[in-house]
């Protein structure tokens, strides 16, 4: 074929599977596609519009035929908007191809022995699952075909998810199904008063407006936390809305705002200030109770943690015993919900005010035998460590996606505890672990969860016992 022969219209393509990251797969001249936005035995005409060594990347021109799989999707801003790529795939799909990764990414690519491979648990709620989601202002919106000279300046303006690829634009979402009222109501309601107001939202380019972010949490009782972040400091306008949402919202339960002039969202190293109400939201799981402030890190959807921790509890084994090390500890929600079982729950994690919510969570629930330290886990896990704590009888990690570190894979290969449980929100990078632990472990048992509904990811839970 000539050079650019790859970047022509190829008709009449069909989806084979759908791949690791949720894109579906096609095969050209032998090339393996990925497409997104549709499912497996569509038939499709497609561009190629990015050639690589090993695989080629496309777009879909049309469907000519609709795959037997496929479902309606219920969005409105399906399509456009990032956040839920598999609504067209029907559920019973969705948790098929999320079990079937997994087991790929482990059996096949890892080349891990699974004992015990367990079927996938769904989540009960498919959408409103999810108790945090951030929304971004800007005064450049998403524009739809037709809408290139609009009268106002703010029929410009916006407020929900960054398009894909585009950090300067910003989909106007009208409903998001992602999290329960009055979410969407709040969002939309903001987004009119600032408007009306002419309160100006944020210049993602330009870096210059007024109205950056608005996070908002919720519990599965029903309590409520806003968090409006600014880019400046304007008490006027600060004032008007802040005393425009509480008298609106009288039950929200907390309203926080925080002044970020960087040129990034984060927060890290800004300290949100308390508007009104309550100054943390609580959580139960089980039996126990979460504080959850404006950056406390807690897993988004709420019901499935309690399954995920529940199953943790299982794989671990505890008899009352143990020296238990949770590694990547978080807020502590995992330690502290295995803590009852055990003899000593030891927690390390890398963000200081997640240790220090973790501090908070055990006297809260009135655990003394379980402790956080703050530090990168590969520099506190020494011996001093071990010999203060005991050594370890069960360790739990929950690293980030790009797994354990190299040389905490290598102290645990020297601790060698009996049981060790990884829980894992990246198949890929486990499965690369996994093998290469193979020598000193075997994978025991294996727990996919769905977390996510409507999109790729997935979590996975193993348990590794010792050869």
């Amino acid at each position: 074929m000539g050079k650019n022969s790859w970047y022509k219209i190829v008709e009449n393509v069909e989806i084979l599977d759908i791949a690791a990251e949720g894109k579906a797969i096609a095969r050209i001249n032998n090339m393996v596609m990925f497409l997104p936005y549709v499912v497996p035995g569509d038939i499709v005409n497609v561009q190629v519009i990015k050639k690589r060594k090993n695989f080629l990347e496309g777009r879909v021109l049309k469907i000519v035929k609709y795959s037997e799989q496929r479902t309606e999707a219920f969005c409105k801003h399906f399509g456009i908007c990032g956040g839920c790529k598999w609504q067209n795939l029907p559920y019973e799909k969705q948790i098929f191809y999320k079990e079937k990764q997994v087991k790929d990414q482990l059996e096949r690519i890892g080349k891990i022995k699974i004992e015990n491979f367990y079927p996938i648990i769904a989540s009960e709620n498919t959408i409103h699952y999810r108790n945090k989601l951030e929304f971004t202002f800007s005064n450049k919106r998403w524009l739809y075909e037709g809408e290139s000279e609009l009268p106002n300046a703010t029929d410009y303006w916006g407020a929900g998810f960054h398009i894909p690829g585009r950090f300067d634009k910003v989909i106007d979402l009208h409903e998001c199904y992602l999290q329960s009222e009055p979410s969407n109501s709040i969002r939309l309601e903001v987004s009119r008063f600032c408007k009306e107001n002419e309160i100006p939202f944020f210049d993602l380019k330009k870096q210059e407006g007024y109205l950056r972010n608005l996070i908002i949490r919720n519990t599965t009782s029903g309590q409520v936390m806003l968090i409006f972040v600014l880019y400046s400091e304007h008490i006027e306008w600060q004032e008007k809305i802040l005393s425009f949402i509480k008298n609106k919202f009288p039950d929200i339960t907390s309203v926080y705002y925080a002044i970020n002039p960087k040129h990034n969202d984060s927060l890290e190293g800004i300290i949100p200030v308390l508007y009104s109400g309550d100054a943390y939201l609580v959580e139960k799981l089980g039996d126990l109770n979460f504080k959850i402030s404006p950056k406390s890190f807690f897993q988004t959807n709420s019901l499935q943690a309690r399954i995920l921790y529940n199953k943790v509890l299982e794989f671990a084994g505890l008899t009352g015993k143990e020296i238990v090390y949770d590694l990547y500890s978080g807020t502590g929600t995992i330690g502290l919900y295995l803590a009852r079982y055990a003899k000593k729950v030891a927690g390390i994690e890398f963000v200081e005010d997640a240790v220090n919510d973790a501090k908070e969570n055990a006297i809260l629930n009135n655990i003394a035998n379980a402790a956080f330290y703050p530090g990168d886990t590969k520099d506190i896990l020494n011996e001093d460590f071990i010999t203060f704590n005991g050594k370890p009888n069960v360790i739990v990690l929950d690293p980030p996606r790009n797994g354990i570190h190299k040389e905490i894979l290598e102290t645990l290969k020297k601790l060698r505890p009996g049981i060790i449980v990884y829980v894992s929100c990246n198949p890929s990078t486990q499965a690369r672990d996994l093998e290469l632990l193979s020598d000193f472990y075997i994978v025991d048992k294996c727990q996919p969860i769905d977390m996510f509904p409507h999109t790729h990811h997935v979590e996975n839970i193993v348990k590794l016992i010792v050869r």
